[in-house]
């Protein structure tokens, strides 16, 4: 574990939200890297709302303070953990990263992640929610579908989180352009078509801002992630999902 990142932790058994206990560690004046931690969660948040759901004791549930963050900070996060759910796979497959803050593995999401905070203010909470030993038969309806896990035991979420703390170290202090190489390299959305509230195109890459790239038939255009809800049309293999 990173002597930065993750200390001191504060872990518990159930919470209603790590992300919501670590913006209140955040006012009680918590130094950079004070880290998060449950077993469950009854009301996790992932992008624009939406829930997190997971049995107790199945995925790794973490939030950290970081203060005077780096830019693209979610997009770090998508690097890091994509590199660790790749190693930890049971099954040997590639991770690849959704644009924005999706992980995902043959077209189904292993990792969500989500970041709060105030930057004029110096700090964020960076939220990852990690599928490690879930099944996800276990989950609700509308959910399992879309829904994959590393495969592995309970007793390797201990371990599932040492490595994301190592990765995001490296991508944390890494330079902008070398992170979004590596993202580039895992970009899902790269040649799909996808549709968002106000039209449709090809998704074209990611610019030197963290930006979706857009190919229509009369422009390329860039999309900022809290502008849109963004949707990657159905496809053999790959689970619709609106994240």
């Amino acid at each position: 574990m990173s002597a930065s990142l993750g200390t001191p932790r504060l872990h518990l058994r159930r919470t209603d939200s790590t992300n919501l206990r670590a913006r209140e560690l955040v006012a009680a004046g918590a130094p950079h890297g004070t880290l998060v931690t449950a077993d469950e969660q009854t009301a996790g948040r992932g992008r624009q709302g939406r829930s997190w759901t997971a049995p107790a004791g199945s995925s790794l549930l973490m939030s950290l303070v970081l203060r005077d963050p780096p830019g693209l900070l979610a997009l770090r996060a998508g690097v890091a953990v994509a590199a660790v759910a790749e190693t930890l796979d049971a099954g040997g497959r590639t991770a690849t990263v959704k644009w924005p803050n999706d992980v995902r593995l043959d077209g189904r999401k292993v990792a969500g992640i989500l970041v709060e905070g105030r930057p004029q203010d110096g700090w964020s909470v960076l939220g990852i929610g990690l599928n490690v030993a879930i099944e996800p038969a276990a989950l609700p309806p509308g959910v399992a579908e879309r829904a994959a896990t590393l495969g592995r035991a309970p007793a390797d979420v201990e371990r599932a989180l040492a490595r994301v703390l190592e990765a995001l170290a490296g991508e944390l202090a890494a330079p902008d352009a070398a992170m979004l190489a590596r993202l580039r390299a895992r970009d899902e959305l790269r040649g799909h078509a996808v549709t968002w509230a106000h039209g449709s195109g090809t998704a074209a890459g990611i610019d030197e801002r963290g930006r979706l790239l857009v190919a229509t038939d009369t422009e390329t255009l860039t999309l900022d992630a809290g502008e849109v809800h963004l949707r990657a049309p159905d496809a053999p293999g790959r689970a619709r999902d609106g994240d």
